[in-house]
């Protein structure tokens, strides 16, 4: 199962960084469309950049929860990685901006594989632990669907806060 897990979050890693990647595109190349907007980027905000980072840990995720049925820890430990993923985009982008004052973009892109690194590091851990007590899987399951909903609603009206303002337009979702 070790060998199997490590496969599986291996192939996790370069599914989600290779279709957040795409997904940083998807709406320019699409010329804009509305529906392709749900999932992907379309700004240059650390909101939009978090999304793309989710979307494709949710789609794998759901993918692979029909090969881990067996796991009562399951959406439980995705939750953990997601919101660990989540959590260091603004976390490490905002702190280099305030310690040097500018990010180039290769730092950006950094940022967004070692976010989606250590996401991935920490489901590996607790997988491979299985201390993680879950009683609430649907619970889990329900917060990531309300998450994705959260990255819908604030791409078509985000709050009138720093981490939805595309710093290079100033502009705040579409």
């Amino acid at each position: 199962m070790k060998r199997d897990l490590s496969l599986w979050q291996l192939f996790g890693f370069g599914f989600s960084t290779l279709g957040g990647t795409l997904l940083h595109f998807l709406y320019d190349w699409t010329n804009e469309n509305v529906f392709v907007a749900l999932f992907s980027g379309v700004n240059e905000s650390t909101w939009e950049h978090m999304k793309l980072l989710f979307f494709p840990l949710f789609i794998f995720a759901a993918y692979e929860s029909f090969f881990f049925k067996e796991r009562g820890d399951f959406w439980c430990v995705k939750l953990a990685g997601i919101m660990t993923g989540l959590f260091l985009i603004p976390v490490l982008f905002y702190t280099y901006n305030g310690v040097i004052g500018k990010s180039p973009d290769w730092i950006n892109i950094a940022i967004f594989f070692i976010s989606a690194a250590v996401a991935f590091i920490i489901e590996t851990k607790l997988f491979e632990k299985k201390k993680l007590k879950c009683r609430a899987q649907r619970l889990a399951f329900l917060l990531i669907c309300f998450i994705a909903v959260l990255f819908i609603v604030f791409t078509f009206a985000p709050p009138a806060l720093s981490i939805f303002r595309d710093p290079l337009t100033g502009i705040y979702g579409i």
